[in-house]
């Protein structure tokens, strides 16, 4: 056996097992030779009665408007970084808070003394010990306002103005990440990927489910991931949404366009020589393999394709028995010219 038709051989699913029984309730028409071995695809044919038997169903293709989407990365953050810093501003500003109370019992401590000083009420000495007070407490002062500015420009330099500013003002928003209510996701596009404006929502995949994740945008981010040089910004996504601190995610960003397809899901679709096909309905007991472009996905296995026709009828369930089929027929038909 060559190595083609042992690499053929393979693609022969379990589900398939019980065509050639399939075929002695009802004759079905011999699948003609395919184009697996690299030619164009041709014609599967399976009676009705072998249809049923394998469950396969079909549907007719709508065109609809679908937003576009591009493919993007997105990495959960650790947010060990922006609790840090909210607790150094909180506690800075609570040192601010009390220089500024020393030093407001300083100055009047000092302005008492001069006056006093001034009437010979107070000696000189006494008048000298407060000033020192006073402007070892104004020093104290100045120290911790240099403290906070500094811990606020920090924060807007490391994660931009609005989560910065969420940082000094420990805003809800800061508050959910650090209580892990809501986790910040950095979605980067594709290098060359570019958005006419800040997308304000998008879809995240996660391990743990099925389902599509809601990202909420938050804000540009301040720095790409160094692993994609793409344009970046921060999201949030709900704290059970499946998503964890050092996952890395596939993500769909909407760019802002509207562009007619239709939609074809995972279990229509099969995968051959790199590529990915659909099996059109070309008769009532005939089905032939159609070539389609993957570059609009839904999710990670479902997708909206530009170029199939309103009034396609693809095969929806059943697909991958089909490719199955046609490979069996060469074999049959390789085993018949030796």
């Amino acid at each position: 056996m060559t190595a083609f038709r042992a690499a053929l051989l393979v693609l022969t699913v379990s589900s398939w097992v019980g065509a050639v029984q399939i075929g002695q309730a009802q004759p079905a028409t011999q699948p003609q030779p395919s184009g697996l071995a690299g030619g164009d695809p041709t014609t599967v044919k399976l009676s009705p009665e072998q249809q049923k038997q394998i469950g396969l169903q079909t549907a007719v293709l709508i065109v609809e408007p679908h937003p576009e989407q591009f493919r993007a990365y997105g990495a959960v953050l650790d947010i060990a970084r922006v609790t840090d810093l909210t607790n150094s501003y909180a506690n800075a500003q609570a040192q601010l808070q009390m220089a500024q109370a020393r030093f407001d019992v300083a100055k009047s401590a000092f302005e008492r003394a001069k006056s006093l000083t001034q009437s010979a009420a107070l000696p000189r000495k006494d008048a000298e010990a407060a000033e020192g007070t006073f402007r070892t407490e104004q020093a104290a002062l100045t120290a911790a306002e240099s403290q906070v500015r500094t811990l606020a420009a920090t924060a807007q330099q490391e994660w931009g103005p609005l989560i910065g500013r969420a940082i000094i003002e420990r805003s809800p928003t800061v508050v959910r990440l650090i209580e892990r209510e809501r986790f910040l996701v950095q979605v980067t596009l594709q290098p060359g990927v570019t958005l006419a404006g800040p997308p304000r929502t998008a879809l995240a995949q996660a391990p743990t489910r099925e389902a599509n994740i809601d990202l909420q945008y938050l804000s540009p981010a301040t720095r790409t991931d160094a692993r994609i040089q793409g344009v970046s910004y921060y999201f949030t996504a709900q704290g059970d949404s499946g998503l964890l601190p050092g996952m890395n995610t596939t993500v769909y960003v909407p760019s802002g366009k509207i562009y007619d397809g239709v939609f074809v899901e995972d279990t229509a679709i099969v995968r051959w020589q790199g590529r990915s096909w659909v099996y059109l309905r070309v008769g009532p007991e005939a089905f032939k393999r159609h070539p389609i472009n993957t570059d609009q996905p839904v999710s990670d296995d479902d997708y909206v394709v530009r170029d199939l026709q309103a009034g396609t009828e693809i095969v929806t369930r059943g697909a991958q028995v089909l490719l199955s089929e046609e490979a069996k027929s060469e074999l049959r038909g390789s085993a018949d010219n030796d």
